[in-house]
């Protein structure tokens, strides 16, 4: 009877198992194909090359980064073109999963469910404590949106904000600029920022539509996606930054960082790069190296 009922559990494991892997491999559409090179194919970590693919997780959120189409079932968008041509430039296939929500980003990668993880992440000093980066795109620009109907004066300092309410989404940098910006609000003797976190994105921006918040605050391409299709949203606040560049994350010390740096460098030298970011028309914010780790702040 032991036997029977250890053989049922294990039977249910394995299913549960297979069942939960099916739902975390996400089709993708790619904007742009390329060619490998076998040179830089030679780069990657035996485990990964004996796999046959790399793990990439992300948080669908908004285009241009990352989205569902309208089949609700296929991600596209700037992160899912970028990783993919870096995997066929590599010659091995990459696996999406949906992380669930940006908190989760760095919780799986240091527990190596996903191998890299691209969804807009900041390189930060605090970060690179805990995960590694090879950055691909110049996020220095950052929005705020608001209606229409507000008629806010378009301004490009966080002082403007100073006693008012402004949304970001959680776990971003975007709630750390946010707080910092409150607090200086305060030594200028003005009120403070007062800080709503959303979960996500298009969380923050439905708030903004229904007025539950008058702003929120996030990365500039993404927003004036949201402005240009709805259309009760104006981009109020143009605010640059001295950012480190939005990267592709990796656990500490892995060894695909190398290669997925050179893949990088390959694409931004031979222009398919510049295409992808042109494509989804953020060309403004491409970067002329893909740098790796502490020379990503120097």
């Amino acid at each position: 009877m032991k036997r029977i009922r250890s053989l049922m559990l294990l039977a249910l494991a394995l299913s549960t198992h297979g069942a939960l892997a099916a739902e975390q491999a996400v089709p993708t559409d790619s904007s742009l194909h390329v060619q490998a090179d076998a040179a830089l194919t030679k780069l990657l970590p035996a485990d990964i090359a004996k796999r046959g693919f790399i793990v990439a997780g992300t948080n669908p959120n908004t285009p241009p980064t990352t989205f569902y189409k309208e089949d609700n079932k296929t991600l596209a968008g700037r992160e899912i073109d970028i990783m993919n041509a870096v995997g066929e430039r590599l010659g091995i296939q990459v696996q999406w999963r949906d992380t669930g929500g940006f908190d989760n980003i760095i919780p799986g990668l240091k527990s190596g469910r996903y191998d890299v993880a691209l969804s807009n992440v900041n390189a930060t000093p605090a970060r690179a404590k805990i995960i590694d980066f090879v950055s691909y795109y110049d996020a220095s620009r950052l929005g705020i949106i608001s209606l229409k109907s507000a008629n806010v004066t378009p301004f490009t300092r966080f002082d403007a904000v100073c006693g008012k309410e402004v949304g970001a989404g959680s776990g971003t940098t975007q709630v750390t600029r946010l707080e910092e910006a409150s607090k200086a609000c305060v030594s200028a003797g003005k009120p403070p920022i007062k800080v709503s976190v959303f979960p996500d994105r298009p969380a923050g921006v439905q708030a903004v539509v229904s007025g539950r918040v008058p702003m929120f605050f996030g990365p500039y391409e993404g927003l004036l996606w949201q402005v240009k299709v709805i259309k009760p949203l104006a981009l109020s606040g143009e605010i640059s930054v001295n950012d480190a560049p939005v990267s592709v994350a990796f656990p500490k010390d892995s060894a695909l960082e190398p290669a997925v740096q050179a893949a990088l460098n390959s694409l931004i030298k031979d222009g398919s790069y510049q295409k992808i970011l042109d494509h989804w028309g953020i060309g403004f914010g491409a970067v002329k190296t893909a740098k790796r780790n502490q020379e990503i702040f120097q």
